[in-house]
């Protein structure tokens, strides 16, 4: 679908919706392309809250070999640590004493939400020192070229120096979806966390962006995964995506109000209305659109010593297609190109002559090199008479010239000068022979 070579740079085209979003940031992206389609204060300081969860799970699969096999105590000392916050717990209280895979605790960790499985996991994953998990994490971040993030904890209870962006929250979830797992976890509307068979406890998804049962007016058919988070600082949040049509998205919003500012709770999650609102926007005025083709000219440029042809067609070097409107026309497509004035022959099919930025609407969508469409050959004749040409019109020969002429003036006087002198003297000789005859 997107094919660009390596000498072209894309950049994004970020469009205007006809509805306002009542999240604080905002930011979707094309994952077929990588466009970046909509923004709202992307690079603004936010609280994750419990999206945080997905470098929890992050840092967890890149330091367990095997998370079906590998368990871990459920230690009371570290579910105390959460005692008066108010957490959001995923029922392994109820295990304590007790060992789990770590595969259900990302289960209880991406599914439930569980503060606890967060602890358990960075404990265990720390060796002891949920900090240094939390140290993990910021390396991570920082190793994914966020910028604009840094953890103190690893399940996102509020914290005035815990914080990121949507920018480098979608750098995050993208590179989880890259990592075993974590797609078909949080793709799980339901999941059990079992030790025995006495003990079966259902885990219910928080994102009922993808939950047909429980999701209400949420559910969104075209939703695949996601995570949720909400605290009262950081509002309501959402990391998701989804696919309809051949196309595939990824959202994130956050900062949506949960509470008022009196203190009462909001009952509409605006993080997900938002992020739902966000796709239909994108899947219904959006579409892949092929804006410079390889094999179509640009432009031509003229081209000197070529027999009977006076221009070159230049074409760009590669195809390349972006998201765009769908009622964008050609004609709204804006090509400008940095080329020679002319070109001398020959030249080469494939050599590359110049470049050409494309934009729509004053953003630039990429920049692609324009090469010759054909290779002309020199005319022998012409290249001869032009050679000939310089050589008559060049300095040196004007110099040369100039001497010969001022030479042969000089020769000419100096003769004259010589002739007179000459005949001078014949007259003399002459008078004297009359004189010395009488």
């Amino acid at each position: 679908m997107l094919v660009c070579c390596l000498s072209m740079s894309a950049a994004a085209a970020v469009f205007v919706t006809n509805f306002e979003i009542g999240s604080k940031a905002a930011y979707l992206v094309n994952l077929d392309t990588d466009n970046v389609v909509f923004e709202k204060n992307s690079d603004q300081k936010m609280f994750p809250a419990s999206t945080t969860k997905i470098m929890t799970y992050i840092v967890t699969i890149e330091n367990v070999e095997d998370i079906k096999n590998t368990k871990v105590l459920v230690d009371q000392e570290i579910l105390d640590q959460l005692l008066g916050t108010g957490s959001s717990l995923s029922g392994l209280e109820y295990f304590v004493g007790e060992t789990v895979t770590v595969y259900d605790l990302l289960n209880c960790l991406l599914i439930k939400s569980g503060n606890e499985a967060a602890l358990l996991l960075a404990n265990y994953v720390g060796g002891g020192s949920i900090q240094k998990f939390v140290d993990m994490m910021n390396e991570k971040a920082a190793q994914l070229g966020c910028e604009g993030t840094h953890f103190v904890n690893p399940h996102g209870l509020h914290d005035p120096d815990h914080y990121t962006t949507a920018r480098d929250l979608y750098t995050i979830m993208r590179y989880a979806q890259t990592l075993p797992e974590f797609i078909e976890i949080t793709s799980s509307t339901t999941a059990y966390l079992s030790v025995d068979a006495d003990k079966n406890y259902p885990l219910i998804t928080t994102n009922k962006l993808i939950d047909s049962v429980n999701g209400g007016d949420y559910f969104y058919e075209y939703a695949k995964n996601g995570k949720t988070g909400t605290t009262d600082e950081a509002g309501f949040c959402l990391c998701s995506t989804a696919s309809n049509g051949g196309y595939t998205y990824m959202c994130i919003c956050l900062g949506a109000p949960s509470v008022t500012a009196s203190g009462e709770e909001v009952d509409v999650n605006g993080a997900m209305v938002d992020s739902k609102a966000l796709y239909e926007w994108a899947f219904d005025n959006l579409e892949l659109k092929t804006v410079v083709d390889e094999k179509k000219p640009v432009c031509e440029i003229p081209i000197e010593l070529a027999w009977d042809q006076d221009t070159v067609q230049l074409v760009p070097q590669g195809s390349f297609s972006t998201i765009l409107p769908k009622d964008v026309e050609n004609s709204s497509i804006d090509i400008t190109t940095n080329i020679p004035d002319s070109l001398t022959a020959p030249v080469i099919e494939g050599n590359v002559i110049g470049s050409a930025v494309v934009s729509y609407a004053n953003q630039e969508l990429c920049t692609v090199d324009l090469i010759a469409a054909e290779t002309v050959e020199r005319s022998r004749m012409l290249y001869f008479m032009e050679s000939a040409k310089k050589i008559l019109q060049s300095r040196w020969m004007i110099l040369a010239v100039s001497i010969v002429v001022i030479l042969f003036i000089i020769y000419i006087i100096v003769t004259q000068i010589y002739n007179n002198k000459k005949k001078r003297n014949a007259k003399l000789k002459a008078k004297k022979k009359r004189r010395s005859g009488k």
